[in-house]
């Protein structure tokens, strides 16, 4: 491989982990929290079975990263942002589903 091989794979892998420009962590607390943090409480989320045990997760990682401000002396919003409408998120949480029976 030459170094212009190398140089380019490592630019292509630089690009693939970094955030999309301007997508904003919406994780509560993401300031106070390390990248491997972030991608475990995604993952924690992710792998809740239904939606009442995802926002009780929610709230326990609240009161936590309400706790670790607080031990740095950090103020953070009393409520969490608002839950994003990801591309499988419908009202009444039926996913990607048909729609109405169609």
């Amino acid at each position: 491989m030459t170094s212009r091989h190398i140089l380019s794979l490592a630019a292509l892998c630089c690009l693939a982990l970094a955030a999309p420009a301007g997508a904003a962590d919406t994780t509560y607390g993401s300031q106070l929290m390390t990248p491997q943090e972030r991608a475990e409480h995604r993952a924690t989320l992710r792998n809740q079975a239904t939606e009442a045990d995802r926002n009780a997760y929610r709230q326990q990682h609240h009161d936590a990263m309400q706790a670790r401000a607080r031990e740095r002396g950090v103020q953070l919003p009393d409520t969490p942002p608002a839950q994003g409408g990801g591309a499988n998120r419908r009202a009444g949480g039926q996913g990607m589903g048909p729609r109405g029976g169609r």
